[in-house]
């Protein structure tokens, strides 16, 4: 498996305590928005329509556990946040640990056949369910993107899939390729019954006391989670998908991806805060390096 570290452009000049990115890619600039909150869920409810994928995650996680399922919603979401912006160790570190752990766990299919966790097919559908989410929430939210920079933040993301041990080269590297892949995959997707029952407990989730007032919002973006699914993937859902849906919900991500970033720092982690200070100093300095240049 490609180490981490060497997945990053050898033009690229970045430290190892950038990690995988840097100020100058378009994953920092993206990943810092809050309204990737919202991405997050959309990503849960797209890969829970892989059978595979949700058995084993049903079997093998507290997601079944609905006291227990937001610990481990929030552990996704710090290692989605170290693998962002940790530095190349704290990033290897955690992959390893992420590796070890999914080698370890089997699943049980419906007829009886046992499947391993980290089969190379079932970590490609969970990748490319993240990255899809995270690229259409952001174009839809209003964030300025080009569809360069959509298609540099795919190839970027081959990066993160070497940490959960893929081979970036079969790993699509472009929005055409995403696309390409979920036209291969939607003939063996459906929403299993236990795909069915996460998505009726993400509305109203059992939450520990200190993320209590996270109540207050859940609704809202589970809701838009939700409704910026594909409409195929909303149809399996045996909910409605219509395009005034998705009129409806583009105006309220792009309402939230401007008024969410008025909300109060101590709700975003201090190294996403240090990130996008970072990507701010990089996009003021780049006029006087082109006029240097």
């Amino acid at each position: 498996m490609p180490v981490p570290g060497q997945m990053r452009p050898a033009a690229e000049s970045v430290s190892g305590e950038d990690g995988l990115f840097g100020p100058s890619s378009v994953t920092w600039r993206v990943m810092a928005q809050p309204v990737m909150w919202v991405a997050g869920f959309r990503a849960l409810y797209l890969q829970a329509l892989h059978p595979r994928v949700m058995l084993g995650t049903w079997q093998n996680t507290a997601l079944a556990r609905p006291k227990e399922a937001w610990g481990r919603f929030l552990r996704t979401t710090e290692f989605v946040r170290v693998r962002t912006y940790g530095s190349i160790a704290e990033v290897e570190r955690i992959g390893r640990r992420v590796r070890k752990l999914h080698a370890s766990l089997r699943g049980i299919d419906e007829d009886g056949t046992e499947f391993r966790l980290d089969d190379p097919e079932l970590l490609l559908w969970v990748h490319c369910g993240e990255v899809s989410s995270y690229a259409d929430v952001a174009r839809r939210a209003g964030l300025p993107m080009t569809r360069h920079d959509l298609d540099t933040f795919v190839d970027e993301q081959r990066r993160a899939a070497a940490v959960v041990g893929l081979d970036p080269a079969g790993v699509p590297a472009s929005a055409a390729d995403l696309a390409d892949y979920f036209a291969r995959m939607r003939p063996h997707l459906r929403a299993t019954p236990q795909a069915r029952r996460a998505l009726l407990r993400s509305v109203n989730p059992a939450l520990p006391a200190q993320f209590v007032p996270l109540k207050l919002v859940a609704p809202a973006l589970t809701t838009l989670g939700f409704g910026s699914l594909p409409r195929w993937a909303r149809r399996l859902y045996g909910m409605p998908g219509s395009p005034t849906t998705d009129l409806a919900v583009t105006a309220s991500l792009r309402a939230l991806g401007e008024g969410s970033t008025r909300i109060p720092l101590p709700f975003i982690p201090p190294s996403v805060r240090a990130a996008s200070a970072r990507v701010r100093e990089y996009q003021r300095a780049q006029p006087t390096r082109r006029a240097a240049s």
